[in-house]
């Protein structure tokens, strides 16, 4: 898995002070007890903006805590030696394939990210060392994409705002989405978010989950749970195919030929977990073709999306510029939840969102 990029060289690490409430944002409580130190950590920070507003939460801390923020290696220098935990926050990559092989005493790694490709590379994924993520974090805003995007083409909302601003009266039929199918591939945090909304509007859902399915974990959401093999059989039935997946060698391209050619004439496919699960060459033919309904996008192959690129002309596409989950505070958010999880680290306590990095996710 990828470690190709290598960021530019740029900045000299950064020990943050406590500063006063930063941004008038309220503190973590912090009592005595609040983390019961096994020792002293020194947490090793990989974030592209070294002004980033949230960074100045890592002042949160226990004081003892030895903090560099950088974005080249030279900047870890000093203190990689002594690193314990590694915060990949806004960069991954070769950055932190470098940085992690500086560090012989790393015990954890943070991805801020739920998605891991440029994150899991041979070196981490080989080694004791336990990786999280921040898988759920962003569930809930990706849940509302979703059930938009399903509203967006039920309604033939582009329709309207076409028709209003040509000021042209035309009334025409639209869909109701109580009782049609959504179909989820990767039935995870993403997928049971998406789940949740859509069985309130009346819709039946079906899933593909990679142990298919199992009656130790029946869920109360999912009519139907599909193993891998059988996604054709789910994506047949769904008038929603909403793609959750994450990224690894079984799941890249999981969406192709076939599986659009099995689909329904009015199925919309909406892609919220990595760009390459869905071979973007076929999507764009079943589109241009006519062959589904239509497609709303949060993440692509390469990203930003080249210009010209057939997307951004196809009237039956709604393309988000990967920000499906940027709420005001999605990067607050996640610094809350690495904050969190440092005191379980701290303390001893089994951390949450532990990779199972065999599977890569």
């Amino acid at each position: 898995m990828g470690c190709a990029l290598r960021p530019p060289p740029l900045a000299a690490a950064t020990r943050l002070p406590p500063p006063p409430h930063p941004l008038g944002r309220e503190r973590l409580p912090r009592t005595c007890g609040s983390f019961l130190l096994m020792g002293i950590h020194t947490v090793l920070v990989l974030s592209a903006d070294l002004a980033d507003p949230d960074l100045k939460l890592l002042a949160q801390l226990p004081p003892e805590t030895n903090i560099a923020v950088g974005n080249s290696v030279e900047a870890f220098q000093r203190l990689a030696a002594d690193a314990t935990v590694i915060l990949s926050w806004s960069m991954a990559g070769q950055l932190l394939c470098d940085v992690f092989a500086m560090c012989p005493k790393a015990r954890w790694v943070h991805s801020r990210s739920a998605g891991l490709d440029g994150v899991l590379f041979p070196e981490l994924a080989e080694s004791p060392v336990p990786l999280t993520n921040g898988r759920g974090v962003f569930s809930q805003s990706l849940g509302e994409f979703a059930l938009g995007a399903i509203l967006y083409f039920a309604k033939d909302f582009r329709r309207m705002n076409r028709n209003q601003e040509a000021g042209r009266w035309e009334p025409f039929d639209i869909v109701e989405i109580a009782g049609q199918t959504v179909g989820i591939l990767g039935y995870g945090d993403i997928g049971r978010a998406v789940a949740a909304r859509a069985r309130a509007m009346g819709m039946r859902v079906l899933a593909v989950k990679r142990r298919g399915p199992s009656l130790d974990d029946a869920d109360p959401l999912v009519q139907q749970v599909f193993p891998p093999a059988g996604r054709v059989e789910m994506l047949a039935q769904a008038d929603y195919i909403v793609a959750a997946a994450p990224l690894t060698p079984e799941t890249r391209g999981i969406i192709g030929e076939p599986e659009f050619a099995a689909m329904k004439p009015n199925a919309v496919v909406i892609n919220l977990g990595r760009g390459p699960v869905i071979d973007e060459a076929a999507m764009v033919r079943a589109l241009s073709e006519k062959r589904i309904k239509g497609a709303a996008l949060d993440v692509f192959d390469n990203e930003p999306l080249p210009d010209g690129h057939p997307f951004y002309r196809l009237e039956n596409v709604l393309l988000s510029p990967h920000c499906a989950d940027h709420t005001p505070d999605w990067t607050e958010q996640a610094m809350r939840f690495f904050l969190a999880q440092f005191e379980r680290f701290s303390e001893g306590k089994p951390l949450a969102n532990v990779v199972d990095k065999r599977q890569g996710y």
